[in-house]
């Protein structure tokens, strides 16, 4: 368990996009990543017939899309205690080896950082 109170304040907006984009859409999970700009991304899950993306690969994707070249953070809200190999894999293929990803409760909190390398 983290202490959300220590961590750095462009990583807590982060935290709250995604926590806003799983309420708004009510999909099961929300994530938001931060390219080396600034600019932000954030997704939700989707979950069609013909595709299925977590939050945080969706995000990442996103990111990619709009050209961004590297990210310098990466959150997921969700009830899951943990990050799936694959959204690990989506944020260090972008993020490189040193790239984390904060993962916070349905209720904003942080619960853990982990890393993608």
């Amino acid at each position: 368990m983290s202490d959300s109170s220590a961590i750095d304040p462009e990583d807590r907006k982060i935290v709250t996009l995604a926590r806003s984009a799983r309420a708004r859409n009510g999909v099961p999970e929300g994530a938001a990543v931060r390219d080396e700009t600034g600019r932000t991304y954030v997704a939700g899950t989707v979950d069609l017939d013909s595709l299925k993306l977590s939050a945080l690969r969706t995000a990442v994707a996103m990111a990619v899309a709009s050209g961004a070249k590297s990210l310098e953070a990466a959150a997921v809200v969700t009830e899951a205690d943990a990050v799936s190999g694959e959204d690990l894999a989506a944020v260090r293929d972008l993020g490189g080896v040193g790239a984390s990803v904060l993962v916070a409760g349905v209720d904003g909190v942080v619960r853990l950082t982990v890393a993608a390398g």
